[in-house]
């Protein structure tokens, strides 16, 4: 008669999501995980073929907690709305968004493009850059990234204190600004933000 699992492939998956999510990937081991779940590392290597099998699995179910945080409501404008979650998402899951967008485990074209498509689609919903050109859409949503980036870093390392107030009057005056002027160069793109900053 075969001997029951004890121990599952989901049970393996949510303990490495913690790890990463509480650790990054700097501690991603196959001893880690067993550690943590309180096993030798066979059952781990049962259920997935190797570390890479696992560390997509584990990629797929960060994609997903993304998909979920990047939906959350604070205002009633879904760019604003998206800029916000990605600063918070960073401020409450410093780990886990050090291991996604600091330490470059997607990818950088990956991740590159996830945002790119997630900011556009939300850009789409939004009735101001409805006939903006394509360049200008791109122009738009990367600078607001890239403001977001800022805000959430200078928050996380305690270089700024800003409420939601605050954050929510500079991401409008980025938002406003590229979707009237649709600017955006390596040579002005420091300036065009440290003036939108300090103002």
């Amino acid at each position: 008669m075969a001997r029951k699992k004890t121990i599952t492939r989901e049970q393996i998956l949510n303990a490495a999501y913690q790890l990463v999510v509480e650790e990054g990937f700097k501690s991603f081991t196959a001893r880690n995980i067993a550690k943590r779940m309180d096993c030798s590392t066979q059952p781990i290597y049962l259920e997935f073929t190797c570390m890479d099998d696992l560390k997509t699995a584990v990629i797929e179910k960060i994609k997903g907690f993304l998909a979920s945080e990047m939906q959350r409501s604070y205002t009633n404008n879904p760019v604003i709305d998206l800029a916000l979650a990605y600063i918070h998402f960073a401020l409450d899951n410093r780990a886990l968004y050090n291991a996604v967008f600091v330490e470059d485990h997607f990818g950088v074209d990956t991740m590159r493009e996830y945002a790119l498509d997630t900011g556009l689609r939300i850009l789409d919903q939004y009735p101001p850059a409805k006939n903006l050109p394509e360049s200008q859409r791109l122009n738009t949503v990367t600078g607001i990234w890239i403001v977001a980036t800022g805000i959430a870093n200078l928050s996380a390392s305690g270089f700024i204190s800003i409420n939601d107030k605050q954050m929510v009057e500079i991401l409008e005056a980025v938002t406003d600004d590229f979707i009237k002027n649709g600017r955006f160069s390596q040579t002005d793109g420091a300036a065009f933000i440290h003036n939108i900053v300090a103002s």
